[in-house]
């Protein structure tokens, strides 16, 4: 029987993103509170003499198997593992199902990456040191670091300083107007990069409790993304209408945003109810992930 690993990617939803500096280097400082969706790609690897890529899934289309953050990906943990003599299979065969849009916010190039690696660790019975692997992470993007546990976290740093967040389970409506949405497009609009921290996190798990604080903070990028794509003004207000909406807020740099609702039936209402009233759009009734079960 041939060996297949199969790893998922969670969308990653920015509940909270602060801008809070600037760096020499372009990389912008950042505090966060992120959490991860039930919702994601899939990711399937198998032993080959080389690394190749096979696409499939409804959001695939746009993307290239050539040009990729996964080979890149795959491509740099053989490097990395070849230098300490310790792979023991020189290749992979590796599928993606894409179910997240592109260029939307969620972190879907990313959360590839981060399964990627630890996908290809797994089939070829590797290990790698994890000041090794974060650093390999960080050079792939700035948010592949938190999606290599896509595990409920604060952020800051530039996306490399990573704490572990005990959040409730949110259930949540994502949409996205079919509007790609370039992040540093996003950053070069953004007014100001030295914004104040989020507010001390609160000590507490119920889902009422985070959603009010949650209330309180910002996304920074929302207003240049819709400067942008006033088509997210759009998606806020819909989810905002639907019954039971505790909170909705623009993730990433966008153009998908989120809805909190009250409950799983609340969230599936408002989603079908989307769809109907627009088909064009991207919708997607999920759950966030909680600490315990990350998987």
């Amino acid at each position: 029987m041939t060996l297949e690993i199969v790893e998922r990617a969670p969308a990653k939803i920015n509940l909270a993103l602060h801008v809070t500096g600037h760096r020499d280097d372009g990389y912008h400082m950042l505090d966060s509170l992120v959490t991860f969706a039930a919702f994601g790609d899939e990711l399937v690897f198998r032993p080959a003499d080389d690394l190749t890529l096979a696409l499939e899934g409804p959001e695939a289309g746009s993307l290239s198997n050539t040009d990729n953050l996964v080979l890149r990906a795959a491509h740099e943990l053989r490097d990395a593992l070849a230098d300490k003599k310790r792979i023991t299979r020189p290749g992979a065969s590796i599928k993606l199902h894409k179910n997240l849009p592109v260029s939307s916010g969620v972190g879907g190039g990313s959360a590839d990456a981060a399964a990627t690696l630890r996908g290809l660790m797994r089939l070829w019975d590797a290990q790698i040191d994890d000041t090794q692997l974060a650093k390999l992470a960080l050079s792939l993007g700035a948010d592949v670091p938190m999606c290599l546990t896509s595990r409920p976290s604060h952020i800051s740093g530039i996306g490399e300083e990573i704490a572990p967040v005990n959040l409730p389970v949110f259930d949540m409506v994502l949409i996205n107007p079919r509007q790609a949405v370039s992040t540093p497009d996003v950053f070069k609009k953004l007014d100001r990069k030295n914004n104040a921290s989020m507010s001390r996190l609160p000590k507490t798990s119920t889902c009422t409790d985070w959603t009010s604080w949650l209330d309180m903070q910002r996304n920074d990028l929302q207003a240049p993304a819709t400067n942008l794509a006033p088509e997210i003004l759009d998606c806020l207000e819909a989810l905002r209408r639907e019954n039971n909406c505790l909170l909705a807020r623009m993730s990433g740099s966008g153009a998908t945003c989120f809805g909190i609702y009250e409950s799983a039936a609340s969230a599936e209402a408002a989603a079908q109810s989307l769809r109907t009233a627009h088909p064009d759009w991207w919708v997607v009734a999920t759950r966030s992930i909680s600490w315990s079960s990350p998987s």
